[in-house]
């Protein structure tokens, strides 16, 4: 849960919305709506835009975030959808949203055109690039942005070598954490692998994150099989995560015909997802990511602030992220042997470790809630003129 310790407004401010249309409830979603929670704290008026009686909508009444509901709509029903976004931004008098869903930004750009007045647009990026994106449809709709906020140095450089968007528009601004809710007072690891149905004894690996080919849980699997039988490690494996909405439940049904196949039925546990994972933090001895293209790794951000040993796929963000060797351990994707032996430096070589912890809990501190709100609001008052506050 984000913290709503208020900064009272001593300025006048514009009216900012966030809007995700997702159905999902992922580290996506929850960091939109924690982000719009963030900023409400700090003294700003704050809308925001998701799915009636979506996750997300639930989760927005139980922080007190003001919701303004609007389902996500594609092709001929498009136009009618940003006539609706665009009235209820007009009656809230909204003048920046902040769109945090590569697929929304049609709707968002399509409403910006239809409103008639002021309305700036800002992206949050959450996910790469891929294909280029340089032709001229999504030229145009990069126009209509204000500004582009990317959360790591290397997908800032994505921007301006895939889109003709203006480089001085592009700012690198990280997705926020709230380190404190996984740094103060933790839970023992007994109290937290009893809420947790667990083994109370024995090294626990643990894998966090959305249940998805794409994710690595598999991988994951084969990579314990390897360390129990080659090594007769008594490691056991901690799997939590929900489905991906309205995609079936083939790939959970995969992952456990994996455990049967790799005799590993006493050894894997699976746990429904949990928008506080605190507890499954505090439970784990070892944090695995295993992506395959991990944008920006929360998980790993979390894991640090835990004080979590880390052992990840050198994918994606996650090499910005963590330093090899120095706040965690990387394995190149798909190579189950490296990932095992990074796994025994973390569970038998106890120093190095809690050195590596100490460091990442130090350099975790560089992606705290804090400092994603003060550079938000930065690039705000550059695009908002002074004079231009409702009154």
């Amino acid at each position: 849960m984000p913290d709503h310790a208020a900064v009272p407004a001593t300025i006048s401010r514009p009216r900012l919305a966030v809007l995700c249309l997702s159905e999902s409830l992922g580290g996506l979603e929850l960091n939109s709506l924690k982000f719009a929670a963030w900023m409400q704290a700090r003294g700003w008026d704050v809308t925001f835009v998701a799915p009636p009686a979506s996750p997300l909508a639930g989760l927005a009444a139980q922080w007190f975030v003001p919701l303004a509901p609007l389902r996500a709509q594609r092709g001929f029903r498009l136009p009618a959808a940003a006539r609706a976004l665009g009235r209820e931004l007009e009656q809230r008098r909204v003048e920046v949203l902040i769109i945090t869903q590569n697929k929304d930004l049609g709707l968002a750009t399509l409403a910006k055109l239809l409103v008639k007045g002021r309305l700036h647009l800002i992206y949050q990026q959450h996910m790469q690039l891929g294909l280029a994106k340089r032709d001229w449809f999504h030229t145009l709709r990069f126009r209509l942005l204000d500004a582009w906020l990317s959360p790591l140095p290397s997908l800032a450089r994505q921007v301006t070598e895939k889109t003709r968007f203006a480089p001085s528009r592009v700012h690198v601004v990280p997705l926020g954490l709230l380190v404190e809710q996984f740094s103060a007072s933790p839970v023992p690891r007994d109290v937290a692998r009893r809420a947790l149905n667990l083994p109370a004894e024995g090294p626990l690996l643990g894998i966090l994150g959305r249940l998805d080919d794409g994710k690595g849980q598999d991988f994951v699997l084969e990579a314990l099989h390897q360390l129990r039988t080659t090594t007769a490690h008594p490691a056991r494996l901690l799997i939590m995560g929900e489905l991906t909405r309205n995609e079936g439940d083939a790939y959970l049904h995969r992952l456990r015909e994996l455990v049967v196949r790799l005799d590993l039925q006493e050894q894997v546990f699976f746990r429904d997802f949990q928008p506080d994972p605190v507890t499954f933090y505090q439970a784990i001895d070892v944090f695995v990511l295993a992506s395959t293209s991990e944008t920006y790794g929360m998980v790993t951000l979390e894991a640090m602030a835990a004080g979590v040993p880390i052992v990840a796929s050198a994918t994606g963000g996650t090499v910005d992220l963590v330093q090899d060797g120095q706040t965690g351990l990387l394995y190149p994707l798909g190579d189950v042997a490296a990932c095992v032996r990074q796994l025994r430096q973390c569970l038998e070589q106890a120093e190095p470790t809690r050195q590596r912890v100490a460091r990442a809990r130090q350099e975790v501190q560089r992606y705290s809630h804090h400092q994603q709100c003060a550079l938000t609001e930065v690039v705000i008052d550059s695009i908002v003129a002074p004079d231009s506050a409702p009154r």
